[in-house]
């Protein structure tokens, strides 16, 4: 199957249509606007949902086979898409929003066979749940969780961020089941996902709105549903612990307002995200609070798939009743995080004057302008053998790239950063697959030290950065290193034989070092340039059969 270049594909579709979409936003005015519910200060386009819904679909249409499931899937989705769009664009009310969710879900239950049918041993009479209280069942589930991902859409980068943990959790199981529908649109999503959030992570410029946050909760409760339902090794109250933070918030705040003699679709600031930035933490340390609860939950859905049913079900219940608790006595009590002015002040002054001295900054950004660059082309001559397809995409973004720096000069940065982005890991991963005979082992050695050095300068180059628009940090950082630290670990002979840990720190250490430098250059590209088209040429070159 296409799994690789349907991730590739997904996230050039969504980052090439963003930058029109926002086009679009701009001129019709399909914007968020600031409001005291409501953490962004400016209008915000509220279009990215459509070019995230195009990125995951293409690859479903062009490599999955088109059964009954994926038939209702795409019915469902284009439902929710369209409809939220409109709400997105004009506003509908939560009566016409509920009525187009239902009818989505009705799709994925009657039509593509995605129902809950057993809850294990949960029920000790009988496994099997009957039709007359399995379809409502199933289409709660639905309706609820994916309005669980729409509410979760409260900060910067954070429905995107979950979803993203959920949909590659989704991908490994549905691996595992061999059910490679699942598998293809949970990798596209993933994709989808990640092309995104490079535009919808604090300072966001882009919004998802409706559109995308109902499309990823729609999207990972039927997944979710469909690979732990039926014929399958795995519990099938996984979903409560793959989606179940989301929905936890969700069940809270209704209750909440339920309780006040409000009603439980009334807007307010209640949500998680929200009391954890009045307790003190910023935008991105919230947000990247929630991410690292919902990897626990991955990591545990992961460790967990096989075990009792009733034991995830009470692990599921301490889970919540120590989130609650926490967050009921930090209410009570007042709690806000510490800050330490004195030490931040001391650390920040010492650094300043490192910065003011201009040493450091001088000679690690010009050695690491030189020695990135350096690495890729080392690295585009170093694989035994360039695949046919692989050679064409090189080729293709050598004419891109000719093209925007022709035509379209100021949009170079972001077409340095999507080639180098879809470029860099297949360039590795070709050189895990085999590397040409004529290197030594010691060059080997030396290119493979080589990363280290350039993940020394690029540290170096961000932190004493006297740029104020320079490399920074981002939670979307976190979702990063977090795949590349379990992905090698699974408990997967196949995935384990490929190096994955190696693989996947190199490709980090690459794609940062080319963030940094594209930051830093401030838009004088020349050399960057004139470089990334000699590696691809490169690449295009020696992928041509002789």
């Amino acid at each position: 199957m296409f799994y690789l270049p349907a991730i590739l594909l997904s996230v050039f579709i969504t980052v090439s249509l963003i930058p029109l979409m926002m086009r679009l936003a701009d001129r019709f005015q399909w914007m968020d606007l600031p409001n005291p519910r409501k953490v962004h200060t400016r209008p915000v386009p509220r279009i990215g949902g459509c070019a995230m819904a195009l990125g995951a679909v293409v690859p479903l249409i062009l490599w999955a086979k088109p059964d009954n499931f994926v038939k209702a899937y795409l019915a469902g989705a284009g439902i929710l898409v369209l409809f939220g769009l409109v709400d997105d664009m004009k506003g509908i009310g939560y009566k016409a929003k509920f009525a187009v969710q239902l009818v989505a879900a009705s799709m994925a239950v009657f039509f593509g066979g995605v129902r809950i049918e057993s809850l294990g041993t949960l029920l000790l009479s009988e496994p099997q749940i009957p039709d007359w209280f399995s379809l409502p069942l199933s289409l709660v589930a639905i309706v609820g969780v994916t309005n669980a991902i729409n509410l979760a859409d409260g900060l910067d980068g954070l429905a995107g961020g979950i979803s993203f943990l959920g949909f590659c959790c989704i991908a490994y199981l549905a691996y595992l089941a061999e059910d490679h529908t699942a598998l293809l649109l949970s990798l596209s999503m993933a994709g989808a996902i990640f092309g995104f959030l490079r535009f919808n992570t604090h300072p966001a410029t882009l919004f998802m709105g409706d559109t995308g946050s109902q499309l990823l909760g729609f999207s990972a409760v039927v997944l979710a549903l469909k690979i732990t339902q039926g014929h399958t090794p795995f519990s099938p109250i996984l979903p409560l612990i793959i989606l179940g933070f989301p929905v936890l918030d969700t069940l809270t705040v209704m209750v909440e307002r339920v309780r006040e003699g409000r009603s439980p679709f009334s807007p307010d600031k209640n949500h998680f995200h929200h009391r954890l930035v009045r307790f003190g933490l910023y935008h991105s340390e919230a947000v990247f609070t929630i991410y690292v609860v919902q990897a626990v939950m991955i990591v545990s859905a992961v460790l967990f798939k096989y075990d009792s049913d009733w034991f995830l079900v009470v692990s599921y219940g301490v889970f919540s009743t120590l989130i609650l608790t926490v967050f009921t006595l930090a209410d009570r009590r007042g709690f806000q995080v510490k800050r330490y002015p004195l030490i931040d002040y001391a650390l920040k002054g010492r650094l300043r004057n490192i910065k003011d001295e201009h040493l450091i900054i001088r000679t690690s950004f010009p050695l690491a302008n030189i020695i990135i660059p350096l690495v890729f082309l080392w690295s585009c001559l170093l694989p035994a053998a360039i695949p046919g397809y692989v050679s064409l995409m090189a080729g293709c973004f050598c004419i891109y790239i000719l093209m925007v720096w022709f035509f379209a000069k100021s949009h170079m940065e972001f077409c340095l950063r999507l080639v180098t982005f879809l470029t860099v890991p297949f360039v590795l991963y070709l050189i895990e697959g085999g590397r040409a005979a004529w290197i030594r082992p010691q060059w080997f050695a030396l290119y493979q030290y080589s990363f280290g050095l350039i993940a020394f300068l690029g540290l170096l180059v961000a932190k004493y950065s006297r740029r104020g628009k320079g490399f920074r940090l981002t939670p979307m950082d976190f979702l990063i290193v977090f795949i590349a630290a379990v992905v090698p670990n699974l408990p997967d002979p196949s995935i384990q034989g490929h190096h994955l840990g190696l693989l996947s720190a190199k490709i980090i250490v690459m794609l940062f070092s080319y963030e940094l430098l594209i930051k830093e250059l401030r838009g004088k590209f020349g050399a960057l340039t004139a470089s990334t088209l000699i590696g691809l040429a490169l690449i295009c070159v020696r992928g041509i059969p002789l």
